[in-house]
């Protein structure tokens, strides 16, 4: 059978994380292995979530488990949410539900950009933007974030514009890097963007990737690029700050800063895009949670333990590591600059990390603070020991 040039473009973009992935869990369960890959959860799942989840399973009407759309309840306390969160006056009907952040992006792009249209993604940066771009047949253009900060390059994104430029996207908490990006680059970015949409005639869209906002270590804080840009769209997913990665569930939300006549074009259009996705919205059960999930949060604390653990004892063994602001990641370079070598050797002594090479930067590796205590400490002397060969 012959795929469509789409799909095919997309399988060629997503096919080693695919196989990454399916390695991952073909060891994964294994006796002894510490997996500091993904970011899942490998502790009993939150009382919260779970109280949240149980009480909205019991029915309370003959239409309970119909079909649902974007019900008003939880968009409602979404909403409040962003309002108190970022200061900015969201309100209900700018929010669409959706299957996690994975929904919100593919109706982001489906409502933004038409086929062979182009949009910006940062690199390193999340390894399914451009499959996902790829089956709409829409283009994704990479461009690298700062080399020695992996801070936002303005200049390269500005420089990166064409007339068929439509998007850019924002991904702050960053993954892979944990960085947070300041509001004076989100600023200059917004300048730069409102110059070069002027100079191709044509609107640029900031899509502001978000689901680890409310994952940032040490006091630090947020901006997000509605605030400062009004041509924005947030994704976010409760999936991180739940640690519940399976439970599908997350939103689209219009920044309410932009112009009203847009925003209502963009409101009106949120189910007709959601029904052409295939059905784009969560589960009814995940609906009814949401009053309740709006306050439920793993232990941001803890994860900024285990990031100091790791980062003290690999710095002190000679790595060179990514100050991590936020995210359930740290990232590092390999000694060596091979990170698929280190990888190797890890997984030989029971230690699973992921290779930069997932992330077009072969020099690094990332490693995933939800993993166990047990496995960051089993975890730490392979890697000082992996730093000591090279070294």
């Amino acid at each position: 059978m012959e795929l469509s040039a789409r799909a095919r473009a997309a399988e060629d973009e997503i096919g080693p994380m695919a196989a990454f992935l399916a390695e991952v869990g073909r060891r994964a369960d294994e006796p002894g292995i510490a997996d500091l890959t993904f970011g899942n959860p490998h502790e009993m799942p939150l009382s919260g979530l779970v109280d949240a989840l149980r009480a909205g399973v019991e029915p309370r009407s003959e239409q309970w488990f119909a079909y649902k759309t974007n019900e008003a309840p939880a968009q409602e306390a979404i909403a409040a949410g962003l309002r108190d969160e970022l200061d900015l006056p969201f309100e209900a009907a700018d929010i669409a539900l959706t299957q996690g952040a994975f929904g919100a992006i593919d109706l982001a792009f489906h409502l933004l950009a038409d086929e062979g249209d182009e949009v910006i993604v940062p690199v390193p940066g999340w390894f399914c933007y451009a499959p996902m771009l790829r089956i709409s047949g829409v283009v994704p253009v990479p461009v690298d974030l700062d080399p020695e900060t992996f801070d936002l390059d303005v200049d390269a994104i500005a420089a990166a514009v064409t007339p068929r430029t439509r998007i850019v996207v924002v991904n702050s908490p960053a993954n892979p890097t944990g960085r947070v990006y300041p509001r004076d680059q989100l600023e200059r970015l917004a300048a730069a963007l409102e110059e070069r949409s002027a100079a191709i005639g044509r609107r640029i869209w900031v899509l502001s990737d978000e689901p680890y906002r409310r994952i940032r270590f040490d006091g630090i804080g947020f901006t997000s690029p509605a605030a400062v840009y009004p041509w924005t769209v947030i994704d976010y997913s409760y999936g991180k700050i739940l640690l519940a990665p399976g439970q599908r569930l997350g939103y689209l939300a219009l920044g309410p800063l932009m112009p009203a006549d847009v925003r209502t074009t963009l409101r009106d259009a949120f189910v007709p895009g959601q029904l052409s996705i295939g059905w784009g919205f969560p589960d009814a059960l995940m609906q009814y949670a949401v009053p309740d999930l709006e306050s439920v949060s793993i232990d941001v604390g803890e994860l900024q333990r285990r990031r100091d653990r790791l980062h003290g004892a690999l710095s002190e063994a000679g790595y060179r590591l990514t100050p991590v602001e936020g995210t359930f990641y740290l990232w590092a370079e390999a000694p060596g600059g091979d990170g698929e070598a280190l990888a190797a050797r890890l997984a030989e002594r029971g230690v699973l990390i992921m290779p930069g090479t997932l992330f077009d930067r072969p020099g690094h590796f990332r490693l995933s603070l939800t993993a166990t205590p047990e496995a960051i400490e089993k975890a730490i002397p392979e890697l000082v020991a992996a730093a000591a060969v090279v070294g």
